[in-house]
């Protein structure tokens, strides 16, 4: 029989019946799946829908309060402003999962890594630590008041902000900026450039709450922490953990220091510690 390497010969078994050729083992059956799955469109589709709905939510209550007039507008604000923020997180988070699960049909917290560290106290008490970095503001130009203030004028405000910071607050952060868009910049730029440009934003979100440069400044150092975090473990449990060991634990001195909140003109002694 003439062969050629064109045509090579069909392989015959004993029995006289021709075998199937089998597939080479180094092709392929599928392509490997992408990670993340999403893209940066995806991510910035979040990041929009998150303002949009952040604001809407607020002017929402914020007009029931004003047609309603059962207390004045300023003396609800931050209430008002933390209870939009939840519904808002709430309601986008919801849109992370389906987005994930339905579009991409991959089982939402094994995508966003979240694998949770072994030692987890370890990762709290990294965040307790990281505190450190906000005594880099008696060195810088900071304000001695911040829009952020207002949220603990009142112990009901105050106490309900301590709950938002070490639950809600962290998780939604952490999603965002170490689950949905730090993998896509490292994919794209590197794990350096990933990590820098994951930070920046999240220290440009906080301007609004202290109207100083400054506290950006601190605010994206401490990003770098949480985001080298997630790169080195490849874990947002343990990124969300050092979040809420550094927000529990800024607001363990604060509450401290005011007696429960029931004495904010002694926050003063702490002010570089709530930037």
């Amino acid at each position: 029989m003439l062969t050629s390497e064109a045509n090579p010969p069909v392989p015959i078994s004993p029995s006289g019946s021709f075998m199937a050729s089998p597939l080479p083992a180094a092709l392929p059956t599928h392509p490997p799946p992408r990670d993340p799955v999403w893209s940066g469109w995806d991510v910035l589709l979040i990041a929009v829908l998150t303002i949009v709905s952040v604001i809407s939510l607020g002017a929402m209550l914020g007009l029931g309060t004003y047609l309603y007039q059962q207390k004045s507008l300023k003396e609800v604000a931050p209430l008002l402003a933390i209870v939009a923020q939840a519904l808002a997180y709430i309601a986008v988070g919801a849109f992370m999962v389906m987005m994930v699960q339905g579009k991409y049909r991959v089982p939402f917290w094994q995508a966003i890594r979240w694998n949770w560290p072994g030692g987890g106290l370890r990762f709290l008490g990294l965040g307790v630590l990281t505190v450190a970095v906000d005594l880099l503001s008696r060195y810088l130009p900071m304000p001695k008041t911040t829009p952020f203030d207002e949220f603990f004028a009142r112990p009901t405000d105050a106490y309900l902000m301590v709950v938002f910071a070490v639950s809600l607050g962290p998780l939604f952060e952490e999603l965002l900026f170490r689950g949905f868009l730090y993998p896509v910049l490292a994919r794209r730029l590197g794990v350096a450039w990933g990590v820098i440009l994951t930070a920046l934003p999240f220290g440009l979100m906080h301007y609004m709450q202290y109207r100083s440069w400054s506290a950006v400044l601190l605010i994206f150092i401490v990003g770098v922490v949480l985001t080298v975090v997630r790169a080195v473990t490849n874990s947002v449990a343990a990124s969300f953990l050092v979040h809420v060991g550094y927000n529990g634990t800024l607001m363990l001195l604060a509450a401290t220091a005011t007696g429960g909140f029931r004495h904010m003109e002694k926050l003063g002694t702490l002010q570089f510690y709530l930037r």
